[in-house]
């Protein structure tokens, strides 16, 4: 899950897709575009808004979208277009290329659809984010799990 600074959306992002997945056979990390954040805990209020709806994020730490992250992870889901060409412009491989995607193309298969960034938005806006991703992320774990299965 890849956001720009790795403390809003990738992180209920992680937190919800790991809660919907089996431990032992998947594992779910999120990660910024940016180095600003680097060590630290997500947004509060991305930890309330899990915490609201039953998610404890307020272990995961920060960190930066490395080239190791292609050839560690099999889908590299990312939040809107303008952090998809950050990741996309890492590599020339076709194998890396094909794993990243707009999160929100696993719901709404012909659309370009993005995810808003809630930092400096609306009252609202984490659980609207919150609500986005939850219902995502039911679509990508499923999807994952017959797969997988």
């Amino acid at each position: 899950m890849v956001c720009l600074g790795n403390i809003c959306r990738s992180p209920i992002a992680e937190g919800l897709l790991a809660s919907k997945l089996p431990k032992e056979t998947f594992h779910v990390d999120s990660c910024g575009t940016g180095d600003w954040h680097i060590g630290s805990q997500p947004d509060l209020r991305s930890i309330a808004v899990c915490k609201k709806n039953g998610l404890d994020i307020s272990n995961q730490k920060c960190r930066q979208f490395t080239l190791s992250d292609f050839e560690n992870f099999d889908y590299i889901y990312v939040m809107d277009k303008s952090n998809y060409d950050n990741v996309i412009s890492l590599t020339n491989n076709e194998i890396h290329h094909s794993k990243v995607k707009l999160i929100l193309s696993e719901k709404y298969f012909n659309e370009i659809k993005e995810v808003p960034d809630p930092y400096f938005g609306m009252e609202n806006g984490f659980d609207i984010v919150y609500e986005m991703l939850d219902s995502t992320c039911d679509i990508i774990a499923s999807k994952l799990i017959s797969i997988h299965s």
